[in-house]
């Protein structure tokens, strides 16, 4: 049990840092319909962090979080600008996923032309869970307190967009305005967690959690109740696994993330099934 705890507990600490911000963030996602967007958006803070090592920027320096934050930015500002009304003629899941390919080729080619670029692009991937360092989970842990703040501020105007769009276009609002300070907010939070869980975790940390909260309600105390008790659950699992197994930890939550959501959809249709009987 100790040897557990000394190597698991830097891990299950940032993964729990992870699980409080982006089981909320997750909602919003299924909410608005753009599931990728995620994807999108670290694709792009990698994109930042290889573009700064040509300027010869270590990938874990706070000039590369630069990088990162001012691809972001871009991001963001794509996003909010091809908001559609009804899907439009182009949905923005198409959109979303253009930026995400182009991000992807122009990362890959500019690590091509650097030394450490194969390392950096296999970090994005895969991150550096297990071996998380304390301060950077209190790094991580001050910026995600200063990110929940902003996401609280802004809590009313983002949730009425996201859940009650025909709302907010009743105020008038305007969406895409209040959309660009959304994504940048989403976008800031994902260049902290990528470098730590790598882009297949933090998409299980944020879909998957979310999902399974909308299979059983759509209530929003109870949605984010379901989402972090999902987050917490799985992540928890996959480290004591990868543990037990010394299979690869983030590989292996990622799979965790996903056998979780198998059984609560298999469990949902089940108690569907028995109270259509009773």
């Amino acid at each position: 049990m100790s040897a557990f705890l000394e190597i698991m507990i830097r891990p299950f600490v940032a993964c729990m840092i992870l699980v409080a911000l982006h089981s909320y963030l997750g909602l919003h996602v299924i909410a608005r319909e753009v599931i990728f967007v995620d994807l999108s958006l670290a694709q792009m803070a990698a994109l930042g962090t290889t573009t700064g090592l040509l300027f010869g920027v270590t990938s874990s320096s706070l000039t590369a979080q630069l990088f990162s934050v001012g691809a972001v930015v871009i991001g963001a500002a794509i996003f909010a600008a091809t908001r559609t009304k009804n899907h439009g003629r182009v949905p923005q899941e198409a959109i979303i996923g253009i930026v995400f390919v182009l991000a992807s080729a122009a990362a890959l080619l500019i690590a091509n032309r650097v030394p450490s670029g194969g390392e950096a692009i296999r970090e994005i991937l895969e991150g550096t869970v297990l071996w998380v360092t304390w301060p950077t989970i209190l790094k991580l842990a001050a910026a995600y307190v200063v990110l929940g703040a902003y996401f609280l501020i802004m809590r009313s105007r983002f949730e009425t967009i996201s859940f009650e769009p025909r709302l907010a276009e009743t105020k008038g609002w305007r969406i895409r305005w209040w959309d660009f300070w959304f994504y940048l907010g989403f976008g800031i939070v994902i260049t902290f967690s990528v470098p730590i869980a790598g882009v297949p975790l933090v998409f299980s940390f944020l879909v998957v959690p979310a999902v399974v909260a909308f299979l059983f309600t759509r209530r929003p105390g109870i949605l984010m109740a379901v989402s972090w008790a999902t987050g917490v659950i799985a992540s928890t699992a996959g480290l004591a696994a990868s543990y037990l197994t010394d299979w690869p930890t983030a590989p292996l939550i990622v799979c965790t993330f996903g056998l979780v959501l198998l059984l609560c959809a298999l469990g949902r249709r089940v108690f569907a099934r028995e109270a259509v009987k009773t």
